[in-house]
């Protein structure tokens, strides 16, 4: 079960502060080469899910354990990969570690690792339908374990009446026992985030289009410009 972050009312707040509680936050990257404008949307974001991380902790619970999407290992050395793999996110991660939660490793090596290259296969595509039909059932079996292997550390590792935080890539297919209760935590800021990468991927198109036009009308100019070639007359018999 799932609840909305601005659903909980005062009365209801106390009853959610027994059992076992995760807070989900999407995770949201920004490399290096990102343009200004995608860079402080993203700073926004991770803003709005610290201000509402600290509301929700204040009303039913503050963080216990700590778990993030492609770290295998507990511990600073997985507050180091957060660091590495997610900065927008590893302040708040760091911020929940220094106030005293424990960093878990949610995910099982080798079979993140399995994942991970069963998806390259199915991104570089194949010539034979048989073989992309056999690669991309092995995927969906591994991501199947994947996700089983995650839920379940999650449940062992999360105690009764303690409240975990899971950052994890929007659109994840994790299902977590009845015992624990999910908040979904999703500020506004993650909607302009996607109506921004729509916004773009939209302007791209209409680019690559407008190339496209402009390719084929110099073509024909250029076809147009070209010296006929005449027609050699036949000899006479």
């Amino acid at each position: 079960m799932s609840e909305q972050l601005g659903r909980i009312e005062k009365p209801e707040a106390e009853r959610f502060r027994k059992g076992k509680k995760l807070y989900l936050v999407p995770v949201v990257y920004c490399g290096d080469e990102a343009p200004d404008e995608y860079k402080a949307k993203c700073r926004q974001y991770w803003q709005q899910v610290a201000e509402q991380l600290a509301n929700l902790a204040s009303k039913i619970g503050k963080v216990n354990r700590i778990y993030h999407e492609s770290v295998f290992r507990s511990g600073e050395e997985g507050i180091r990969a957060i660091e590495r793999l997610n900065r927008g996110g590893y302040p708040l991660a760091k911020e929940q570690w220094d106030g005293g939660a424990s960093l878990e490793a949610v995910e099982d090596e080798d079979l993140l690792g399995e994942v991970m290259d069963w998806q390259r296969c199915v991104m570089l595509g194949f010539m034979s339908e048989k073989v992309a039909s056999k690669v991309s059932a092995l995927y969906v079996e591994a991501a199947k374990r994947r996700n089983e292997a995650m839920a379940s550390r999650i449940a062992d590792s999360l105690k009764e009446d303690e409240a975990g935080l899971l950052f994890v890539q929007e659109g994840h297919s994790l299902q977590f026992p009845a015992e624990i209760e999910v908040f979904n935590i999703f500020p506004p800021a993650l909607d302009e985030i996607h109506r921004w990468l729509r916004d773009q991927a939209s302007l791209e198109m209409q680019r690559s289009g407008e190339e496209a036009s402009q390719k084929t009308e110099r073509g024909m100019e250029e076809a147009e410009r070209r010296p006929q070639k005449r027609a050699r007359k036949r000899p006479k018999a």
